[in-house]
């Protein structure tokens, strides 16, 4: 299935420990940007653009990753998120991705009709170690949603996540952190994670290693164009 990334807004405000060494403040820093400063971009209304033939540009079936310079439930974003939940509802042959760490906002920022959820949109909560687990697991196991996953990423510490896994979790994610200032991440803490899911038959999927990478004791230093690589190597992934 083919996938694109949409950002209706760029910029967002560091948020918990997981945002230290955001990729967004990074690229942004790089070109003189404030990647503090939250702005509607030209892609606003991509889902609903059209070729000349007057057919969608993104075709059905497509999986678009929505807001991934951004946080789709940052407050700086209010007055704007209606518009793209209609375009999320007009687009009901597209598969919407919303990653966020603002779980806890979720009831401000759905839409009225939202109910039990739509079907298209799976609502992916980050969880970067123990302290964010304890908070956000809880509050998206409460959600009215149809489909809910977990990211790990950039994963900072060892995670016990047993009490709080279930079948509604369709799925956890797991990666190390990249960039030059990049923090750990230890494979026993992705073992971990691992075991815990296949414990609880829920699947999982080691996405990266990151840049500074530990295994059985050892320090390795990942290229960035290896990360993801590395990670399947690993060919630990599990599927239910």
């Amino acid at each position: 299935m083919d996938s694109i990334i949409w950002n209706p807004w760029h910029g967002c405000k560091k948020y918990s420990a997981g945002c230290k060494n955001c990729y967004v403040y990074r690229r942004d820093g790089s070109v003189g940007r404030d990647a503090s400063k939250v702005e509607k971009t030209k892609s606003f209304g991509l889902p609903l653009e059209r070729n000349k033939d007057l057919q969608f540009k993104i075709a059905s079936g497509t999986t678009v990753y929505t807001c991934m310079t951004s946080d789709f439930f940052i407050d700086e974003a209010d007055e704007w998120r209606e518009d793209i939940w209609r375009i999320i509802r007009q687009r009901s042959d597209l598969e919407f991705i919303i990653i966020t760490k603002r779980i806890v906002r979720f009831f401000e920022c759905i839409p009225l009709d939202w109910d039990r959820g739509y079907d298209n949109v799976t609502i992916c909560c980050t969880i970067e170690n123990q302290e964010q687990c304890d908070l956000r697991f809880p509050v998206l196991n409460s959600l009215p949603a149809k489909k809910k996953t977990v990211c790990c990423e950039p994963l900072l510490s060892d995670i016990d996540m047993r009490k709080y896994l279930n079948k509604d979790i369709l799925r956890i994610i797991a990666g190390g952190e990249s960039g030059k200032n990049a923090r750990i991440c230890d494979f026993d803490w992705v073992m971990n994670i691992r075991s815990q899911c296949i414990d609880a038959h829920v699947p999982f999927f080691f996405k990266q290693t990151g840049a500074k990478f530990i295994k059985d004791g050892k320090l390795f230093a990942i290229p960035r164009k290896l990360q993801h690589a590395q990670a399947k190597k690993a060919e630990i992934d599990f599927l239910c």
